[in-house]
């Protein structure tokens, strides 16, 4: 894998290159520090919106039609991205293009004009994409989840908002938001393919020299203290039970992170894994099953999620804590812990064959801990954790007060899980 390449401008603007010669592909990526966690209550979606919005004109592209016939005509895959602390826009195609994407997508994200009739269209299509995923119980239940940890604050709300914020929005929610965290000290560039550090910053002199400098916005930092377990349950008569069982952890700078991932990965990566066997080999209760951990600027979750047959999920979530329980009372055998980070190791070898991939792997790390660690020095340290760590780590998270249950499905009342909410 190529090594990135990163460049300050004087106003804070930040560049991260990845010249990949003779590969047919470049990317270009625009991130920006900020999501649904840095939003007011009342404004609560205006992120995502805005990401949408961007898309529906710009100063040198009049229309939605302009941009997608200009990005089509150059054979290109292109999108954008919300989550809770970081916005993303970007364009894939033919590496003799670069000039052209690059001029598109950074006109997308400086010069984007907000038409009011283009937002009211926009607003009718954000609330069928909530509509959307909250009638996938899969989907629904990991935004619950994020609900039942975080509650009433950025952290716990949904990305999208809510259906009646976005109705209210107007282009001044837009333009105000847009000067306030589109900055250049919140900005990073992100281009790989075969394209020169040189020819790419020759680009951004152009497009960027007069993008806002101002202070960034911090966000209110998530309060996250938990005493008991929690638990939501939204009713659904589904034919399945999808549920979210997890536990608090830490934030993206802990160095603890790596071993928790390995964690998880015993728990969950894989046909091998452990929670794969018993819910899906010997049980026959499930399709699927998966661990991981979610980390963000100051906090973190261990989740485990599920979907099952409705008669059965008490008894599986008693297996899955069974299994935690597990790793607190027996080390990790060598075998098995190689094994896992092989497969780890593997796997992420395999996502950054792309030049989009690995625009996001290292744009992602710059954009949110203003560092980027290669492939081979995050190898290093999976190789480092020891069937010791898995222990310990499980003996400091696998508490009762920790946990926390998400789901979905033909069930009313909290009390039919309290006791089985327990290590």
């Amino acid at each position: 894998m190529q090594k990135a390449k990163k460049k300050i401008y004087k106003n804070g603007l930040r560049v991260i290159t990845v010249p990949m010669k003779d590969n047919p592909t470049v990317t270009v990526l625009v991130l920006v520090g900020t999501g649904s966690d840095y939003e007011a209550k009342e404004i609560n979606g205006i992120s995502h919106f805005l990401e949408h919005m961007c898309f529906k004109g710009t100063t040198k592209r009049p229309s939605a039609q302009f941009i997608s016939h200009e990005l089509d005509s150059l054979g290109c895959q292109y999108n954008a991205f919300t989550d809770h602390e970081m916005t993303g826009y970007y364009a894939k195609g033919d590496s003799k293009n670069f000039k052209q994407m690059f001029d598109i997508v950074s006109d997308i994200y400086l010069n984007s004009t907000f038409p009011v009739a283009e937002m009211e269209k926009e607003k009718g299509v954000i609330i069928e994409e909530i509509n959307m995923y909250e009638d996938m119980p899969q989907r629904h239940v990991i935004d619950l989840f994020g609900e039942v940890l975080y509650g009433d604050q950025p952290a716990g709300w949904n990305i999208a908002g809510t259906k009646e914020n976005v109705s209210k929005m107007n282009r001044d929610n837009f333009v105000n938001y847009k000067k306030s965290h589109y900055v250049a000290s919140n900005t990073v560039v992100v281009v790989t393919g075969d394209v020169t550090s040189d020819e790419v910053y020759k680009e951004v002199t152009k497009y960027f020299k007069d993008i806002k400098v101002t202070n960034k916005v911090k966000k209110i930092k998530t309060k996250d203290i938990q005493n008991i377990p929690n638990i939501l349950i939204k009713h659904k008569e589904t034919d399945q039970t999808h549920f979210v069982l997890g536990i608090r952890t830490f934030s993206l700078f802990d160095k603890r992170n790596m071993t928790l991932s390995l964690l998880s990965g015993v728990l969950g990566a894989g046909m091998s894994s452990r929670l794969f066997i018993k819910l899906r080999e010997e049980m026959g209760v499930a399709y699927y099953v998966r661990a991981y951990n979610d980390v963000s600027l100051d906090h973190g979750s261990f989740q485990i999620s599920a979907g099952v047959n409705n008669t059965r999920t008490k008894e599986v979530i008693k297996e899955i804590i069974k299994e935690c329980n597990l790793l607190i009372e027996k080390k990790v055998s060598d075998k098995e812990l190689n094994k896992v980070k092989s497969l780890i190791i593997g796997n992420m070898k395999m996502s950054l064959e792309a030049t989009d991939d690995i625009a996001n792997f290292y744009g992602g790390q710059e954009v949110l801990k203003n560092e980027i660690k290669t492939l081979d020095e995050k190898i290093k340290e999976i190789k480092k954790v020891t069937p010791e760590d898995i222990q310990k780590m499980a003996k400091i998270i696998f508490k009762n007060k920790n946990l926390n249950l998400a789901i979905v499905g033909p069930f009313k009342d909290k009390k039919d899980f309290i006791d089985i909410l327990k290590f």
